[in-house]
C-alpha cells in the first residue's frame, strides 16, 4: 500500500501513486479528454484545459445534482490540478523507465472519510489502467470495495477513538465512516422501534457499561441514553448517524463521564474501540 495522509490543520491530504506501463503522453490524454476520462471518473466531467475555467461533474445516472469545481493548474502532459466542490484534486505525471508514473493527490475537509475516498480511487485508477490497456470498465465498484475500504481504515489509523477532558469531565469520541447506508446500519443495532425510556437494545451498548433508559431517539439518525454508575446516571452515551462520503453513513459515537470516573474513562476507549470494529465488519460483509 503506497497510500498516504497528510494533515494540515482541518485538511487532510491522500496521496497515491501508481506505475502505469504507458507513455505519458497517453496517459496525459486518458486523464483529460472527457471520453476517456469518463469511462474511469466517477462522474462524467466537463472542462477545457485553461486555468481560471469552470469544471462540472455530472452523476451519470443522473441520481445526484451536477457540481462545478475550477480548472487550477494545467501543464501538459505533466500536471492537472482542480477543484471539486470544497475539494481538490492533483494529477502529476512523472517519466518512468516502465512508461509513466502518476502521483494523485486528493485534498478534502473530512478526515474520517480517507479510507473511503481510499477505496474508491483505488477502484478508480485501476479503471484508468484498464482504460489504457483497451480494456472495457465493467464496474465502478469492485467486489472488493469494502475489504479495501476496512484496510485503509486500518492502515490510515482511522478506527482509532478520541480522549478528550471537558469542563465536566471526559468525553470518548469515535468517528467512523461506514460502508453501508444509514437505514441497514440502524437496522443492525435497534430492536424493533426504540422509545424515549426504554432500556436501548444491546447493539448500541458495549458489555462494559450499565445502560440506564434512552434519552433521545431519531430513526436511522441518532439514539441517546444514560449510562450508571454507582447509585445514578454518570454520563451519557449518544449514537449519531449522519451523511458521509459514497453510500455510507458516517457514526459518530460520543460517552461521556465525569472527572471522578478515569477508570471508566479507560475503559470507554477501549470497549467502544471493539464495538464499533464489530459493527464495521459485519457491514463490509454485506457489501
Amino acid at each position: 500500500m503506497n497510500e498516504t495522509l497528510t494533515v494540515d490543520g482541518d485538511r487532510t491530504t491522500l496521496r497515491m501513486e501508481r506505475t502505469l506501463r504507458h507513455p505519458q503522453a497517453k496517459v496525459w490524454r486518458a486523464i483529460t479528454e472527457p471520453e476517456h476520462v469518463n469511462q474511469w471518473f466517477p462522474f462524467h466531467v466537463e472542462l477545457d484545459l485553461v486555468p481560471g475555467t469552470t469544471i462540472r461533474f455530472v452523476e451519470p445516472t443522473g441520481a445526484a445534482p451536477a457540481m462545478e469545481g475550477t480548472v487550477t493548474e494545467v501543464d501538459p502532459p505533466r500536471l492537472l490540478a482542480f477543484t471539486w466542490g470544497d475539494d481538490a484534486l492533483r494529477f502529476e505525471l512523472r517519466p518512468h523507465e516502465d512508461g509513466c508514473l502518476l502521483v494523485f493527490a486528493h485534498t478534502f475537509g473530512y478526515h474520517a472519510g480517507a479510507a473511503s475516498f481510499a477505496a474508491g480511487w483505488t477502484a478508480c485508477l485501476g479503471a484508468l489502467d484498464l482504460v489504457l490497456g483497451g480494456e472495457r470498465v465493467e464496474s465502478l465498484v469492485p467486489d472488493d470495495m469494502a475489504e479495501v475500504h476496512e484496510r485503509c481504515v486500518h492502515e490510515f489509523g482511522l478506527d482509532d477513538g478520541r480522549d478528550e477532558t471537558t469542563p465536566d469531565g471526559w468525553r470518548v469520541v469515535f468517528d467512523r465512516q461506514l460502508t453501508q447506508p444509514a437505514d441497514v446500519v440502524w437496522s443492525q443495532l435497534a430492536d424493533g422501534e426504540p422509545r424515549v425510556g426504554d432500556a436501548p437494545a444491546s447493539p448500541f451498548t458495549n458489555g462494559s457499561l450499565t445502560p440506564g433508559r434512552i434519552t433521545a431517539v431519531e430513526p436511522a439518525a441518532l439514539l441517546e441514553y444514560d449510562w450508571h454508575a454507582g447509585n445514578g446516571p454518570a454520563g451519557r452515551v449518544r449514537w449519531e448517524l449522519r451523511d458521509g462520503t459514497g453510500q455510507g453513513a458516517r457514526l459518530v459515537l460520543t460517552q461521556t463521564g465525569p472527572a471522578g470516573l478515569d477508570d471508566a474513562r479507560a475503559t470507554a476507549l477501549d470497549a467502544w474501540h471493539d464495538r464499533v470494529e464489530r459493527l464495521a465488519v459485519e457491514l463490509a460483509g454485506m457489501a
